[in-house]
């Protein structure tokens, strides 16, 4: 599997181990095509990363052999790589690492990262979300085509709220949204701004959306899944390779391109040459900080006006205030 090397990565030395091990037989892809990757699309990596805590999806073997999620930094973490301590649901906490710069992300590569799941918050304040982040995922019997319908039906209630998204690929079939927030409410209030935001969704297209947290009541249609928004749950993150036999990414996207984009389209070998002549399409993310103030709102009338009140959390999450029986339909007790 070859000698260890050193890649120079914004002037920082990073050293790579078996850098011909290969991570995805289908294409070939080896631990430093990976590391290579990161390196070439690091200014759009680094954006979607930069001080958040981030969890690492390690595939030390490649896509075929087994892989874990590491939420807790690594004990030989480089001093230069700063760490945020993140509280989870439990009341137990971690230290995560925080990128601040490209070479952060090829360290992490070099452990068998894949893909970062960063934590939608900023060190030094990792209680208050400035992401609020929709998640629409295809169930059995539906598929890409139907997340990206689903996708523009959202893009024109983010426009009507005076919001604005930034969509990308999931890497998979699915499609994430983000839209930037000011740090200024709490996970609870988020998530109820996401449910908020899936419930009029799932109003305006009932054939085509659901809120169904029970696979069982989904049916063939896009779940918007509210929980991604759940204190400790994050989405891979824009640019992270993806552990699909292809070696498929997370392709930040802008809304005109929606139509005609597929997860295909981006991999580790199309990428870099995207990146080299766009640069990352969501570099102006960072720019803006929308207010929740209107979505809040949107979850008080449906309180008022429909009865709804809160959904299930997961399974792992402690039993919170206003939540319903977290029993599947079919278990449940008359």
């Amino acid at each position: 599997m070859g000698e260890a090397v050193e890649l120079d990565v914004g002037g920082r030395a990073v050293r790579l181990s078996h850098p011909e091990k290969v991570y995805f037989p289908e294409r070939g892809f080896t631990k430093r095509d990976v590391a290579e990757y990161y390196v070439a699309v690091g200014g759009g990596i680094l954006r979607a990363l930069r001080n958040r805590p981030t969890t690492l999806q390690r595939h030390p073997d490649g896509v075929t052999g087994e892989f874990f999620y590491q939420k807790r930094a690594p004990k030989n973490l480089p001093a230069w790589i700063p760490v945020e301590r993140i509280t989870f649901p439990s009341g137990r906490h971690a230290d995560e690492i925080c990128p601040t710069e490209t070479a952060a992300v090829v360290w992490a590569a070099n452990l068998g990262t894949l893909s970062f799941h960063p934590w939608p918050v900023r060190r030094g304040d990792a209680d208050h979300p400035d992401e609020l982040r929709i998640d629409l995922d295809p169930q059995p019997g539906t598929g890409y085509a139907d997340a990206r319908w689903a996708a523009g039906r959202l893009a024109e209630l983010l426009d009507e709220l005076g919001l604005r998204g930034w969509p990308k690929t999931s890497g998979g079939r699915g499609l994430h949204v983000f839209v930037p927030i000011a740090p200024r409410w709490q996970f609870t209030d988020v998530r109820r701004a996401a449910i908020a935001v899936a419930r009029e969704l799932e109003r305006r297209a009932p054939d085509r959306v659901t809120t169904a947290w029970w696979k069982e009541e989904r049916g063939a249609k896009i779940f918007v899944d509210y929980n991604q928004t759940a204190r400790d749950r994050t989405i891979a993150a824009a640019y992270s390779v993806r552990p699909h036999p292809r070696a498929q990414v997370s392709a930040p996207l802008r809304w005109a391109e929606l139509e005609d984009a597929v997860p295909e389209d981006f991999d580790l070998a199309s990428m870099p040459a995207r990146f080299a002549a766009l640069g990352d399409v969501h570099a102006d993310m960072d720019e803006h900080a929308f207010g929740l103030e209107g979505l809040l709102e949107m979850a008080e009338r449906d309180a008022a006006d429909h009865g709804l009140s809160d959904l299930p959390y997961p399974p792992d999450h402690p039993k919170m205030p206003g939540e319903p029986k977290r029993v599947q339909p079919s278990r449940a007790r008359p």
